[in-house]
């Protein structure tokens, strides 16, 4: 026996129950990144992307990866510049001050790979700050 297909009330439910868990992170990287109405009409246009592909996203194993993929090249082209994931890491952590688990869970990614990313963006940084002391 098949199962059925989700109903369009449950897929409307599951839409905002990913946007109510996922907005106010992408909002605030993009706004650490962008100028503020910028910042808003990057993830303005990142959940409507969202809603047109959802029935097809929520089939991936990782649709929160996929969103984030999406939102971290649209802000980079904005910005001018494409960050690393352990730039995006460290900027979600340090200075957004989410938790390793909540990272997790906005960028699809497990909380062994965000601490890695994380260690190595921290060890990026204190490897360049000698550098620039000694340029002083």
């Amino acid at each position: 026996m098949k199962p059925t297909p989700p109903t369009a009330s449950v897929l409307t439910t599951a839409f905002y129950a990913f946007y109510d868990l996922h907005r106010p992170a992408y909002h605030a990287y993009a706004a650490a990144r962008l100028p503020r109405e910028e910042a808003q009409l990057s993830v303005n246009q990142l959940f409507d992307l969202i809603a047109s592909n959802w029935s097809w996203l929520i089939t991936k194993q990782r649709p929160s990866a996929w969103a984030w993929d999406r939102h971290t090249r649209t802000v980079g082209r904005r910005a001018g510049r494409t960050s690393t994931p352990a730039e995006d890491t460290a900027l979600l952590h340090d200075h957004l001050r989410l938790s390793i688990d909540r990272i997790a869970t906005v960028t699809g990614t497990d909380p062994a790979q965000v601490t890695t990313l994380l260690a190595a963006a921290h060890r990026i940084r204190q490897s360049a700050a000698p550098a620039c002391r000694r340029t002083r």
